[in-house]
């Protein structure tokens, strides 16, 4: 079984590409980590939000992970000022 998570980021519309950009370099970190699998980086047809995906081998490795993107790149994975509203996470488990 796996864990995964979908969340979406909805950045004011001068960030958006930079937002993407920030979230490719996590995606980068996460790579290097034991136990990641994958993850993506979406945007809806509108542009009004990023959608990012992600796969673990387990929620320890999830949460491994994210603590070495802070530890390692120093990008803040927080909700801020450059967005319009709170991400939506979603956390899943595969069957």
């Amino acid at each position: 079984m796996s864990f995964g998570f979908v969340a979406f980021h909805y950045p004011k519309p001068e960030y958006v590409e930079e937002f993407i950009g920030r979230c490719r370099q996590v995606r980068e970190v996460l790579t290097s980590q034991s136990g990641f699998l994958r993850a993506e980086v979406w945007v809806t047809p509108e542009g009004d939000a990023v959608v990012t995906t992600g796969e673990f081998e387990s929620p320890q490795a999830f949460q491994a992970a994210f603590a070495a993107v802070t530890r390692e790149s120093g990008a803040v994975v927080a909700f801020d000022e450059r967005e319009v509203k709170p991400r939506q996470v979603h956390t899943l488990l595969s069957r």
